[in-house]
């Protein structure tokens, strides 16, 4: 029996999905395994791939498939129809963006982290500011294009890449509604936690200790290691597909923890990712709902749980298992209190929940500043320093702890950054609906049971992947539309707890 025009595309799809999957194994080599010097040879292959799949995208066929499709839409079920509206939505944006501009971009972005990487090591902006002109210029083009084919802004079209459906517009009234609580937090906290005794947690812990910590972590999370693996990286993050997923942190001799807090925030992604659903798997509706949505299953299980005392009573036993940890030190609520500590600090990926909207207040608002053409790309050192000063009252030592601290500009992800925070409003809405459902919750958390916490969220995020929008997934998981005030509430809650209460 022949296909019908939307079998067929299925098929084509499918091997969309073939080749993506084979550029982020590369990505991830390429951050974890690859020799430096090979950074040419990555470019040229990532170039190739990426050419294959715009090829795809924008085929007549492709084209001709989804009209036809759309045609017998009434013979589809539901989620065929949602996968036919991602499907339109992937080739509208890369019919919009030309194939030479596709290349160009990945070769100069292949180029660019490299020379991040070697800015960063030397703290010499001057070193990779010529690079980051060019992968401006080319995230500028790419702008330009989508927003003529997506009639949005260039700068929401580049936020729309990573997050649908979510607009600059959304987002400020967001940031202004956690900025006007959050400076005099931030202060009444640290205020606070200055009145407490708390005791250092000093001392090495091999990377070996931590990794076999992690590991089991990660086993009783339900992370199955013959579909996934954990490895290290300068820079913590997630690739790979359902069925082959690549988690990895950095862990530091002197802090025990911030190697196991990478690895919950990246296991949350990585659970999302296993927790979609099968039958849809290598179609565009069985993708994760965009970025905010992916990081707001990173920042539930790091900031939310793992950074809680149900956690940690389940943690400490383990802690003395791998670490040998004993003392009154490594108790939980001296534990506790170390982890929630609020520090003014100049490095987004080690701020704490309070200060941590505030590193990304201040790149959303520097990249739309690149974007709107009054912020040249020189001048960004200075500008970074002057907002961080501002907005925290502290400025960066160096361009290393400044501007090159991420290396999410250098591969082109301008409209990135909303993601982080949106993802932590999104969480505590999802959390605080969570444990009304769940009233026994804490009481799992400490006995190391999460497969409550797994299960809700596959039946409430996971399992719908991109068929439903973001702000209806919201809707539907918790009742309301997204805001801040969820945050907000929690914040409050966590971190002016009156002395007593723990």
């Amino acid at each position: 029996m022949a296909q019908t025009p939307y079998q067929q595309l299925e098929q084509e799809f499918r091997r969309l999905h073939a080749f993506r999957g084979a550029a982020s194994l590369l990505r991830w080599d390429a951050a974890v395994m690859m020799p430096r010097g090979s950074a040419d040879v990555r470019g040229e292959q990532l170039a190739t791939l990426e050419s294959e799949c715009h090829a795809l995208l924008t085929a007549p066929k492709v084209s001709r498939l989804i009209e036809r499709a759309l045609a017998a839409e009434s013979q589809l079920e539901d989620w065929q129809l949602a996968n036919l509206r991602e499907m339109r939505r992937e080739r509208d944006h890369a019919i919009a963006t030309p194939l030479s501009l596709v290349t160009r971009m990945a070769r100069a972005t292949a180029m660019a982290e490299v020379r991040w990487r070697e800015a960063k090591q030397e703290s010499n902006f001057a070193l990779f500011a010529p690079h980051l002109e060019e992968v401006v210029a080319l995230t500028r083009d790419k702008a330009d294009v989508l927003s003529k084919a997506l009639g949005l802004s260039p700068y929401d079209s580049l936020i729309d890449v990573f997050s649908p459906g979510f607009q600059s517009a959304e987002i400020d009234a967001l940031f202004r509604t956690v900025s006007r609580r959050l400076p005099n937090l931030i202060r009444e906290a640290i205020e606070l936690q200055s009145t407490r005794t708390q005791l250092p947690v000093s001392g090495k812990v091999s990377t070996a200790k931590q990794r076999s910590l992690a590991i089991e972590v990660m086993r009783a999370m339900g992370f199955p290691f013959d579909r996934g693996r954990l490895d290290e990286a300068d820079h913590p993050f997630t690739e790979g597909v359902p069925g082959d997923v690549r988690v990895t942190t950095r862990f530091d001799l002197r802090d025990p923890f911030s190697g196991l807090m990478g690895v919950l925030h990246e296991t949350g992604q990585a659970m999302y990712d296993l927790g979609l659903p099968e039958a849809w798997r290598d179609q565009p509706v069985g993708r994760e709902r965009g970025m905010a949505l992916d990081e707001s299953q990173s920042l539930l299980l790091e900031m939310f749980v793992g950074r809680s005392r149900p956690f940690l009573t389940y943690l400490r036993p383990l802690l003395e298992k791998h670490f040998g940890a004993t003392g009154p030190e490594w108790e939980v609520e001296n534990l506790y209190q170390t982890l929630i500590r609020v520090r003014r600090g100049t490095i987004r990926v080690d701020a704490d929940e309070l200060t941590y909207p505030v590193h990304i207040m201040l790149r959303y608002e520097l990249e739309k500043r690149i974007f709107d053409g009054t912020l040249p790309v020189r001048d960004l050192p200075e500008a970074w320093r002057e907002s961080m000063d501002q907005k925290l009252g502290i400025r960066p030592a160096n361009d290393a702890e400044g501007c090159l601290q991420d290396v999410h500009w250098a591969v082109g992800s301008f409209g990135y950054f909303p993601s982080y925070a949106l993802g932590g409003f999104i969480a505590a809405q999802l959390y605080e609906t969570l444990r009304n459902d769940h009233p026994d919750f804490d009481r799992e958390i400490e006995a190391g049971r999460f497969g409550g916490l797994f299960e809700w969220l596959r039946a409430n995020v996971h399992s719908f992947g991109a068929s439903l929008s973001a702000q209806q997934l919201i809707k539907n998981a918790t009742g309301k539309a997204l805001t801040a005030a969820p945050w907000l509430r929690y914040a409050e809650g966590k971190y002016l707890e009156a002395p007593d209460a723990g």
